[in-house]
């Protein structure tokens, strides 16, 4: 079993969201039989073994063994993953381009890119995972606090800057070409919505951009394109 799945198959998708078999799932994190899942979940074992023939048709469940029982034989079943994620590539014609609009400010650019993260990603590891091979990746997770905006958009200016030489010291015309993407967001607390920013420090400057993409306040109030 698998930590996280990717589901790039847009059918796949629609199966893993039906409510029921969404609990199926995630009852089945650790294997059981069609019996003993239709008594934890309160259902008939024949709908139960319909709603698990269905999942496993699409790789979202899989046997792990057959156990002999009388004149019966019961499977017994997992997920194939602890969690799954749905990737952008399941709507394909639908999905956000980041390249569309590009605006470092746009809440909804940033989403854009975090799609393009997810399928792009989730594309690497059904791959890796066919193929036999390892992935390598790397992941950064931090929170800062500002006390005013000048300070965010002081903090700003410094990690494009960083970010900028980085790239510029470290890369190559030859070779396999990586993506890297920055996010700073306001964080979100389990009991409230996130504060509001204080009053915008109009002396805040904008930072500069290393992919010479548009220029703006990140003082100013998150927007949208």
């Amino acid at each position: 079993m698998h930590d996280v799945a990717v589901i790039e198959d847009a059918a796949a998708a629609a199966v893993s969201l039906d409510p029921v078999r969404a609990r199926m799932l995630a009852e089945l994190a650790e294997p059981q039989t069609a019996t003993t899942l239709a008594r934890r979940l309160g259902l008939a074992r024949q709908k139960v073994n319909y709603h698990v023939k269905a999942l496993e048709q699409h790789g979202l469940v899989e046997l792990v063994e057959e156990r002999r029982t009388g004149n019966m034989t019961e499977r017994v079943v997992r997920a194939t993953a602890a969690a799954y994620v749905i990737s952008p590539a399941a709507l394909a014609a639908v999905a956000p381009d980041p390249q569309r609009s590009p605006d470092r400010l746009s809440a909804r650019w940033l989403l854009a890119l975090a799609a393009r993260l997810v399928r792009e990603t989730g594309t690497l590891i059904n791959g890796a995972a066919r193929a036999g091979k390892p992935l390598a990746t790397f992941g950064l997770d931090a929170e800062v606090r500002f006390a005013r905006p000048s300070d965010r958009a002081a903090f700003l200016a410094e990690l494009t800057d960083a970010v900028a030489a980085l790239v510029s010291k470290h890369h190559a015309e030859t070779g396999r070409p990586h993506r890297v993407i920055v996010a700073v967001h306001p964080s979100i607390t389990a009991d409230a919505d996130p504060p509001a920013d204080p009053p915008a420090d109009p002396s805040a400057g904008p930072p500069a951009d290393p992919s010479a993409g548009p220029s703006a306040d990140p003082s100013a109030e998150e927007r949208t394109p």
